[in-house]
């Protein structure tokens, strides 16, 4: 199964350390138009020419237009085209002063290039990702991305000491409670996990008062449905997953529904009004932080993850998923036989 981005397994936020002086956009008149018919193709949905567009700006630009190696990354990445999101981030490489920007655009690469890695599944390509990890650390020490993206690598490589190592850095690094050195921590006790597909590490507060962590929630089957009151095929969906969550009493199962509702009441007043009794949180739009980290473009969506946190299923529409949760929750009883159900 291909699921819609990769790079989400990181979902990593780091423009607020590294701020970026470069101009937005191609300073040459012919990049600028190209730059803008590239933008012009993003808004249509035509990923694969606005990332030819940008390309076409970037090299106009000779190679220093910043803004264009940005969009090359994150469009070839989304497409699978390694070469173009590469050379980008060999561009910025190339470009960058400084010990931040050094830092910045050695991890971009390594990002690129992990990516590939988990695509392709070659170990050389793993191999690279780490030496362009270590140079962004070399760089800036205090970089707790990329030494997380680092004992990543390592662990699909595995060098379970030397990633266990890179990941107790960046535990100290993050405070107590943060998801993510939730996540580390069951990385530095479970090695093989961080060479799983793990559903991103988040944590919510839910629409009954509940602080719910993903990693948590070990030990259960997780279904996590992304909708929204004004969308007619999730209101169509509603009946099938009130069935799921009626079925749920006693078994290792939570369901989350994340609304994508930007109207606060309006998403209560439905919740109430069709007494779906299951836990509800608000992300408030395709732009909201776990939308974000799931890649969710299309609803309703859902994704199916596993008693260890592995995510392993993902349906947009209303899919019949009954059959993968009942292998699901089996394993789960096994895991957890006495684990019972959030509510």
């Amino acid at each position: 199964m291909r699921f819609p981005r990769l790079l989400w397994l990181f979902a990593f936020s780091v423009a607020p350390l590294f701020a970026q002086t470069t101009p937005e956009g191609p300073t040459s008149e012919k990049a600028q138009k190209s730059y803008k018919e590239a933008l012009d193709d993003v808004h249509k949905r035509r990923l694969d020419f606005a990332l030819d567009s940008f390309k076409k700006a970037d090299k106009q630009d000779e190679g220093r237009c910043f803004a264009c190696q940005k969009k090359m990354i994150q469009y070839g990445l989304d497409l699978h085209e390694w070469k173009t999101a590469q050379l980008a981030a060999e561009e910025m490489v190339a470009e960058a002063q400084g010990d931040k920007s050094i830092a910045l655009a050695h991890f971009e690469l390594g990002l690129v290039l992990f990516n590939e890695a988990l695509d392709k599944r070659k170990d050389e390509l793993f191999t690279h990702a780490h030496e362009e990890f270590t140079k962004a650390i070399a760089a800036s020490p205090n970089f707790p991305d990329a030494i997380f993206a680092d004992g990543k690598a390592l662990a699909h490589l595995k060098q379970d000491d030397a990633a266990k190592a890179q990941f107790l850095k960046y535990a100290q690094m993050k405070p107590v409670g943060d998801p993510r050195r939730q996540r580390v921590l069951r990385f530095i006790s479970e090695p093989e996990l961080a060479r799983a597909r793990m559903a991103p590490a988040f944590a919510v507060d839910t629409l009954d008062g509940q602080h719910v962590s993903l990693d948590d929630l070990t030990g259960r089957v997780v279904l996590i449905d992304f909708w929204a009151t004004w969308c007619g095929p999730c209101r169509e969906a509603l009946p099938h997953m009130q069935q799921i969550a009626k079925k749920i009493q006693g078994q290792p199962l939570v369901v989350l529904s994340v609304s994508l509702d930007s109207d606060e009441q309006k998403w209560k007043d439905f919740v109430a009004k069709n007494g779906m009794t299951w836990t509800h949180y608000r992300d408030g739009g395709f732009n909201g932080p776990v939308a974000t980290m799931f890649g969710v473009k299309a609803i309703p969506q859902t994704f199916t993850i596993d008693a260890d946190g592995v995510l392993q299923d993902q349906h947009i529409g209303d899919a019949s998923i009954e059959g993968k949760l009942k292998k699901l929750l089996a394993r789960a009883r096994e895991l957890q036989p006495a684990e019972t159900s959030l509510k």
